[in-house]
């Protein structure tokens, strides 16, 4: 599995705008000592906490984990090349490269037990689909919660409010896709 140096394209990008630590934590409202170990690499944030960083600079997901553009599109990729996107109880591998031109991506995702997207639910552009291979995931669109199992699947405009949480003893995956990428 390729790593991705999360502190120094962080600290790159806010060097590049001349922000210092101090200020970029105070745009986003995050202690200045947060923005300080993620730049050192001595902690990993959740993706929705990198994405409030990352709204300050503005900087989008996607922007953050491309690659260098002279990268040639590859279209094969072995179980260990999947690039980790997300740490902790929801591992996000994305499928692919990151790249701007892309317009799809795919996510094989793996959700420790009782672990979720959080309490606000999440809204973005685009669409989003997933099937459950193992496991069950809850998810809530818009009010509405199903709870789904192996080889169920879900479909729907992601600017309608959603959320999803893993529920049972057992870790679910889940493969999914979403267009435009949100990450």
């Amino acid at each position: 599995m390729m790593e991705i140096d999360i502190g120094g394209r962080l600290r790159s990008l806010r060097e590049a705008r001349g922000l210092s630590q101090r200020e970029l934590a105070r745009r986003v409202g995050v202690p200045n000592s947060t923005v300080s170990l993620i730049e050192a690499n001595r902690t990993n944030p959740s993706v929705g906490a990198l994405k409030r960083i990352l709204d300050g600079l503005p900087v989008g997901l996607s922007e953050f984990f491309a690659q260098a553009p002279e990268a040639p599109r590859r279209a094969f990729f072995a179980a260990e090349e999947l690039v980790e996107i997300g740490k902790g109880r929801i591992s996000y591998r994305r499928v692919g490269e990151a790249d701007p031109a892309r317009t799809l991506m795919m996510l094989r995702e793996c959700y420790q037990p009782g672990a979720d997207t959080g309490k606000v639910p999440l809204v973005h552009v685009g669409e989003e689909a997933g099937i459950v291979l193992s496991g069950r995931l809850e998810v809530t669109v818009e009010g509405e919660r199903r709870v789904l199992g192996p080889g169920d699947a879900y479909a729907f405009d992601s600017h309608r409010p959603h959320r999803f949480r893993a529920v049972g003893p057992e870790p679910c995956e889940v493969v999914s896709a979403c267009t435009p990428p949100s990450f």
